[in-house]
């Protein structure tokens, strides 16, 4: 079936099944090759129809709140890890029952918990910050200075690890195997003391080892090494990398309009069905459209919601665009879906998954309902 098809509701969101197994394939090899553990971070794909062929591959899956310790739990099994730069003492309650570890921003935190952690059995870690930056968009950088997430070294001192049993490092965002090097670098030069006594080290996500080009020898071998070097467990939880690039978003062009150049208005929108275009901002690619100007036909494609600045760029296509045509963003499913809203009530996206067998099945149509269960 193709994906633009009459029979796949618009707004959707298809996530390729065939696509999604291929990363997954890559990262059981890393698993496999550099004896680290890889689990899914919620936060970046959290769509679980997809949960029982994710859980052939990786391990478990990181909770960065409660609802999503309890989807990880219930929908997918295996190791739940769990961190947040705050708990509240009713999450902690929950998370005893749902958690094999959790880490803890802050040392207040740890202290304040530690007595319900050891007694639920729960292995207890540190988020740390290396104090080394990474991310090149500010808005993802957890290493900046003023960051809010993470333990400096200067804060640590003898004692305050009495019952910890890992640290948590994160601080790439889309990063190559270079980036981590650094890291590692920036991080043993800082804790070398401390790592000795841990049971495990986190490196948390960022790490886009599905990307075209992405060196991933140079990452089983930086792996490898760190291990051997301390002879202890590796943790990795990305999000992007699981469902990098598994499938698009459909829509449809409702109207057309002209100021000054021509104008798609589309059944969707930025900011509520892929903030990051404003947020970061970037530019999705369409499929078979171009840069502005390249190809006969520009228009500006714009959103549905009635903010002035709901604009997803401007494109050029082989042909005039008319209401009822159908186009693909590519690359929708990792960070997208999961900070998708109701803003202005905007028709939510449907939810499908194109089967490897070609196939499409539709998991998930939104409705009135969902839309008014929100708000009251």
């Amino acid at each position: 079936m193709k994906l633009t098809d009459s029979a796949i509701p618009s707004p959707c969101y298809i996530c390729e099944e065939a696509r999604l197994e291929r990363n997954l394939l890559l990262m059981q090899d890393v698993q496999q090759r550099s004896g680290v553990k890889i689990i899914l971070a919620l936060k970046g794909f959290a769509m679980w129809a997809t949960f029982p062929l994710i859980r052939q591959y990786l391990q478990g899956c990181t909770a960065s709140s409660v609802w999503e310790a309890r989807l990880a739990r219930e929908a997918f099994g295996g190791e739940v890890h769990a961190y947040a730069p705050a708990y509240k003492p009713e999450d902690i309650e929950q998370l005893r029952g749902l958690v094999n570890h959790i880490s803890f921003n802050s040392l207040n935190q740890w202290r304040r918990y530690r007595g319900q952690i050891e007694s639920a059995a729960i292995s207890p870690g540190l988020r740390i910050n290396p104090e080394h930056q990474e991310a090149e968009v500010a808005l993802y950088d957890p290493a900046a200075p003023g960051s809010r997430l993470g333990i400096r070294r200067a804060q640590l001192v003898e004692g305050d690890l009495e019952g910890i049993e890992g640290f948590h490092i994160h601080n790439l965002c889309e990063s190559g195997p270079d980036a981590l090097e650094r890291t590692m670098a920036a991080f043993e030069a800082n804790f070398a003391d401390w790592i000795p006594r841990m049971k495990w080290i986190n490196f948390g996500g960022g790490h886009l080892m599905t990307r075209a080009g992405y060196d991933v020898e140079h990452l089983i071998r930086i792996l490898r090494g760190f291990r051997e070097r301390y002879d202890i467990e590796v943790i990795l939880e990305p999000g992007s990398a699981v469902a990098w690039r598994t499938g698009p978003l459909l829509c449809e062009v409702v109207d057309v309009v002209n100021n000054q150049l021509d104008i798609a208005i589309l059944d969707i929108s930025a900011t509520a069905h892929m903030p990051d275009v404003l947020e970061m901002p970037y530019r999705p690619a369409i499929r078979d459209a171009a840069e502005p100007g390249v190809k006969a036909h520009t228009y500006r494609l714009g959103g549905n919601s009635c903010l002035a600045g709901d604009v997803i760029g401007d494109y050029s296509f082989d042909h005039p665009l008319q209401a009822g045509d159908r186009l693909l963003f590519e690359d929708m499913i990792h960070y997208t879906m999961v900070k998708s809203t109701f803003f202005n009530g905007v028709q939510h996206p449907a939810i499908g998954i194109l089967r490897k067998d070609g196939r499409f099945e539709l998991i998930r149509v939104f409705d009135y309902p969902d839309f008014r269960a929100r708000l009251g």
